[in-house]
């Protein structure tokens, strides 16, 4: 089975890949052989990954990319098929969520942002990424959603709308593209410590509160989300799609 898990001449894009769970997951993808596209929103960020990848033996390049901006979007495409020749994998990784409090205060503007970023851009990647992965006999999409899409904290409630939606484009996504070996599946990470969840974990208190809920008493680092990602993108899941993978610390069963 070992050779299964082997992504040689695979391309992969990884969205938000500068940091956190995203680098964790292309350092993974490209340790196992795939040739992968750092993304995010400035160029400086996205060069030290690639660079950093490709000192340790992996193949990386960097492409800036705000994934709100559709023109950016497929500027990123055009560039992976112009680098690597296509697209085998793509990791939807890039979120948002600029505000904490009730539904009650949240504005207009806000939702279209948190939607825009964690559900809209990744309909529109995935589009354009889909013939290219026909073309080239099938693919895998690996949207990284949320517990929180799952069930909700106080203070989170449009960020888990939006992750909820993004779980439900992944299953649409499997019934549509099963056929043509796209495969869509979601990765729903609990506490992880990340700059993106710095302000929870920051808070002594919070963090108290909250790990005891959890049933293995801690907080997860982002490289215990890569093999997930790893697993799901190589031939071994072959057969797994429109799945829903926690990977929370037992968080959803607490």
């Amino acid at each position: 089975m070992k050779h299964k898990f082997d992504l040689t001449n695979k391309v992969a894009i990884i969205t938000g890949s500068s940091k956190g769970i995203g680098e964790s997951i292309a350092r993974a993808l490209a340790e196992h052989g795939a040739k992968v596209v750092i993304s995010s929103r400035k160029q400086a960020a996205v060069d030290e990954v690639a660079t950093s990848i490709n000192e340790s033996g992996g193949t990386a390049v960097a492409k800036a990319c705000h994934v709100g901006d559709s023109e950016q979007l497929k500027n990123l495409v055009d560039f992976t098929v112009q680098e690597f020749g296509g697209v085998d994998i793509l990791i939807n990784n890039a979120a948002t969520n600029p505000v904490f409090g009730n539904l009650s205060d949240m504005e207009a503007e806000v939702f279209d942002k948190i939607m825009d970023v964690n559900v809209k851009a990744c309909m529109l990647l995935s589009n354009l990424c889909h013939p290219i992965m026909e073309k080239r006999g099938g693919g895998s999409i690996i949207n990284i959603a949320s517990v929180e899409g799952l069930k909700p904290s106080f203070g989170l409630g449009i960020y888990s709308v939006s992750k909820a939606a993004l779980i439900m484009l992944t299953k649409s996504q499997a019934k549509e593209w099963g056929a043509k070996k796209i495969r869509s599946n979601a990765i729903c990470p609990g506490l992880i410590k990340t700059k993106f969840s710095a302000a929870l974990w920051q808070n002594e208190q919070m963090l108290k509160q909250f790990v005891g809920h959890i049933p293995m008493q801690r907080m997860a680092q982002p490289d215990e989300m890569a093999g997930l990602a790893v697993y799901l993108a190589a031939d071994n899941s072959s057969y797994t799609t429109g799945g829903v993978y926690t990977s929370d610390g037992g968080y959803m069963v607490a």
